[in-house]
């Protein structure tokens, strides 16, 4: 009983957001900048403990809105890192979240009594993170590919309504390719992820172009 004691005891789990935008052309990251250690003024994802009393998605959220003031951000569960090495304190699981906001009007919180700093960087230009986070966002980049392909995981970045080239565009920026815009669009709406609103607006000031939103029931 003694040993399966020594084996259980101080496990601990760490619960992270990797919170995306895409803005001017860029997909980019949320990093806060610690002030603690270990890893003092490195930046990191935002995260941390998750409490006896809460489910990982509201620790994940808790730990988001301590850090950045950000609330009500629609999250997915990502991964699991349990590397026995990626806390030098105790042995701690991290648990993954991911998500997509648009940051128009954004109101970030910056400093915090555990963060000297909060900023979006680009996927391509992340510093070397505290932890495991470079490791949690390059897997989580990974994951968004194939979500948005298969859900509506994009509905918080975009407007209720958009046109197809609005959101071809986004996706196109996410993925890093080109899409031949009537496969897009044909997949998009055969797979349920879109749906047409039955009214059209003007597009560039030019001719009317359809509008489109996301299918709530598409998860």
């Amino acid at each position: 009983m003694e040993l399966s004691n020594k084996l259980y005891k101080n496990i601990g789990i760490h619960v992270i957001t990797t919170l995306f935008t895409v803005n001017k052309g860029e997909v980019k990251v949320l990093l806060i900048k610690r002030t603690n250690e270990p890893f003092k003024d490195y930046w990191a994802l935002p995260g941390g403990a998750m409490y006896n009393n809460e489910t990982l998605e509201a620790g994940a959220k808790r730990e988001l809105k301590e850090k950045t003031g950000l609330d009500n951000i629609k999250l997915e569960l990502c991964g699991v890192f349990d590397d026995i090495k990626r806390s030098n304190l105790q042995r701690m699981i991290g648990i993954s979240f991911i998500g997509v906001i648009n940051i128009d009007g954004l109101e970030l919180q910056r400093e915090t009594l555990k963060t000297s700093n909060a900023d979006f960087f680009s996927i391509n230009r992340v510093p070397t993170l505290a932890y495991d986070h470079n490791e949690i966002i390059n897997k989580s980049i990974l994951i968004l590919k194939e979500k948005i392909l298969n859900s509506n995981i994009l509905k918080g970045l975009l407007p209720e309504e958009f046109t197809l080239p609005e959101l071809q565009k986004v996706y196109e920026t996410l993925l890093n390719k080109k899409l031949d815009r009537r496969n897009f669009r044909k997949k998009l709406l055969n797979d349920g992820i879109i749906c047409d609103v039955k009214k059209d607006a003007l597009f560039n000031g030019k001719k009317p172009a359809k509008l489109y939103r996301f299918n709530d029931n598409k998860k």
